[in-house]
């Protein structure tokens, strides 16, 4: 289970890679993410692994590259700490 943080807080957390990195998956997924955000002005929710343990964010994906998902206010998630995404 994880917790549930504002996008504002991403930057207080230490992000590490999850369990099983799964970055070749994410990229495809997120592309739906991406045209969602972009053309609809829709939310993702996403979990991430820290340091702390899982932490969960309910935000718009602007973009992604090879290695990283690009939300709103310039914040950045590592792909291969990604747990999980729901649309």
């Amino acid at each position: 289970m994880s917790t549930l943080i504002a996008k504002e807080e991403i930057p207080e957390y230490k992000i590490i890679p999850a369990f099983v990195d799964k970055t070749e998956y994410w990229k495809n997924v997120l592309n739906y993410g991406v045209r969602l955000g972009n053309e609809f002005k829709g939310k993702t929710h996403i979990t991430f692994e820290t340091t702390q343990g899982p932490r969960s964010v309910f935000t718009t994906i602007w973009s992604i590259t090879d290695k990283y998902l690009h939300l709103k206010g310039g914040l950045v998630i590592t792909l291969a700490s990604i747990i999980d995404i729901h649309y």
